[in-house]
């Protein structure tokens, strides 16, 4: 797959417990880009951080949370990213999604490797 120079990151900001039909949420959003064909998906998890309800939501050892905060960064044109979000509307019940102009300077896959 090319990707042209100018692209754009959508961002999902989530909670590591959400879940969409069973399964983590932000796994369903990447198996649902892997689908799409979207160019890659990558899932961040925070070690803290505060949302709409502002409640801290942390790693640290005397405060364990079962919450943390996750990011799904996943970067292709604007239009196969505009035409993947409302595939994905209706599983998102609480985050925010922001999108910004990137620019990409490299996209290589490499040699496939023999896992065998």
């Amino acid at each position: 797959m090319v990707l042209p120079e100018q692209g754009h990151l959508l961002r999902i900001f989530i909670g590591e417990s959400d879940r969409h039909e069973g399964v983590p949420l932000y796994e369903w959003i990447v198996h649902r880009a892997r689908a799409e064909g979207l160019a890659g998906a990558t899932v961040l998890r925070g070690m803290e951080g505060f949302g709409a309800h502002s409640r801290i939501h942390t790693s640290k050892l005397l405060r364990l949370s079962s919450d943390l905060p996750v990011v799904v960064e996943i970067v292709d044109t604007r239009e196969k990213i505009e035409s993947f979000l409302p595939l994905i509307d209706e599983g998102i019940t609480e985050g925010l999604a922001t999108l910004e102009k990137v620019e990409i300077r490299l996209y290589r896959s490499g040699p496939k490797k023999d896992h065998s």
